[in-house]
């Protein structure tokens, strides 16, 4: 059930009424739990169960670990639930890449193996509601929570369905708190999760599908050499989509749940206006970023075993969560540059004085801003590429190694992509240091209304592709 569909529209309209016109708190974390699963289930019923089972072996992991006070019988329960949890990640999506990649280290000793083809379809949202449900165990085993006693309300907060398949990654810890009490209803938090889920869509159906997607895709799919223009153009329309793309599902999912009165941390702030490489992972994704960084790169020590263990420790934490998105020796390379990225950019700062003159120069900061969105293009090339072949075209064409290269893109397209692109970096530019929330309430009634209505008005308008999120793959 897509978010850019009729079916979903309807679903929610349902849902909507249904628990805001019941008075009991019981009866509507009950609507919600079942909601959920049948939202989940829409896609493919039987792995509600792999959720349902997931959901279940942390909660009980999670009260044995609560009972206890010695710390090596804790460590036991939360290493069983790590285990299991990332053992059935592991099978589902990482199984065939681990079997193709063993194949190839036998042949390269002469042994020759053929494996099977391990036939399972990957759940869709695994890696999403994985984390939801180990930050649980995790944050038990820390000491920053204690277990819950209602099974049902756990099960909800791993389920609850705007963010269950695409994010944002939501802690137990942050969610089962709103649990406790009902919520109010209110008019302004109703409106703007309204409001936020037709930004969202407009994202996602108008920006990302109708405007980006046929450029990126073309560029992408072409099999010959390009010259420097369209492949940047290329790649810039793929840096455009998958914001719109990801962004767009993370801010309708945060409108859905303020429609049920639960607020749902932000998961980007503006990226494209970073300065720096850890300035952009604090803007993208951050309930990845952030889980990442709580619970891997400070357990491996962070920055305090010194300069160089911290830049080992970013590599790893960027290798992860490269691997993280997919089961592709280019998603590796992807999480690897950014790793590298951070750790050069750790040993810049070293050689640097914070408080010099310069660096405060909107100069020197617009250029350190293009050169971080520059870097940052040249990473989407693999994680967007197919394979290395396809990456290596497309680097080699943006750096002028095909001056004879074909020209691919029309003048329309490169227009649709060069004013969408100047737009996005002038819109994150001008927020980068506020909120979207700010930002709205500075201007007019009447702009906030008209440009709402206009957002709606092309929504209707461009939709009837009811393409699928770009993350549902991970």
């Amino acid at each position: 059930m897509l978010f850019n569909s009729l079916t979903f529209v309807v679903f929610f309209l349902v849902v909507l009424a249904a628990y805001w016109t019941m008075r009991s708190w019981e009866a509507r974390k009950n609507l919600l739990l079942v909601a959920s699963y049948i939202f989940y289930g829409a896609w493919n019923p039987p792995f509600a169960a792999l959720l349902f089972a997931t959901t279940a072996l942390d909660f009980y992991l999670g009260r044995k670990m609560g009972k206890l006070h010695e710390p090596r019988q804790r460590r036991l329960w939360l290493i069983i639930s790590v285990a299991v949890n990332l053992s059935m990640l592991g099978f589902f999506k990482y199984g065939n890449f681990l079997l193709e990649n063993f194949q190839w280290v036998l042949a390269r000793g002469g042994i020759q193996y053929k494996p099977p083809h391990l036939d399972v379809f990957l759940p869709i949202g695994i890696s999403f509601y994985t984390f939801h449900s180990l930050s649980y165990t995790l944050d038990i085993y820390r000491g920053v929570m204690r277990p819950t006693r209602s099974l049902r309300d756990f099960t909800l907060a791993v389920s609850f369905f705007p963010q269950l398949v695409a994010g944002p990654i939501v802690r137990a810890g942050d969610f089962l708190p709103q649990l406790d009490a009902p919520p109010k209803p209110l008019k302004g938090r109703f409106l703007w999760g309204l409001a936020l889920m037709t930004l969202g869509l407009f994202e996602k159906v108008v920006l990302a599908d109708t405007i980006l997607a046929g450029s990126a895709d073309r560029v992408f799919g072409y099999e010959g050499p390009l010259i420097a223009l369209d492949s940047w153009m290329g790649v810039m329309a793929f840096a455009g989509q998958i914001f719109f793309d990801f962004a767009g599902y993370s801010t309708c999912a945060i409108g859905a749940a303020l429609c049920l009165g639960f607020h749902l941390k932000d998961n980007f702030r503006f990226p494209y206006a970073a300065i720096g490489f850890s300035d952009f992972w604090r803007r993208w994704h951050i309930s990845l970023s952030t889980f990442l960084r709580d619970y891997l790169y400070i357990p491996l020590g962070g920055n305090r075993l010194g300069a160089a263990r911290a830049m080992i420790n970013l590599i790893i934490v960027m290798f992860i969560g490269g691997l993280w998105h997919g089961a592709a020796w280019t998603f590796v390379v992807w999480g690897l540059l950014h790793g590298s990225y951070l750790a050069l950019e750790r040993l810049v700062k070293a050689f640097v004085k914070k408080d010099a003159a310069w660096a405060n120069n909107l100069g020197v900061k617009l250029l350190a801003g293009l050169g971080t969105y520059v870097a940052v293009l040249i990473a989407w090339v693999y994680f967007r590429a197919s394979d290395f072949g396809v990456a290596s075209r497309l680097i080699g064409g943006m750096f002028g190694r095909h001056p004879t290269g074909d020209a691919l893109l029309s003048t329309r397209e490169m227009l649709q992509v060069g004013i969408v692109t100047f737009f996005l970096l002038a819109a994150h530019w001008s927020l980068r240091d506020i909120s979207i929330e700010t930002a709205v309430e500075r201007l007019p009634r009447w702009v906030v209304t008209t440009a709402w209505f206009l957002m709606a008005c092309a929504i209707i308008l461009t939709q009837g592709s009811s393409n699928a999120f770009i993350y549902f793959q991970f």
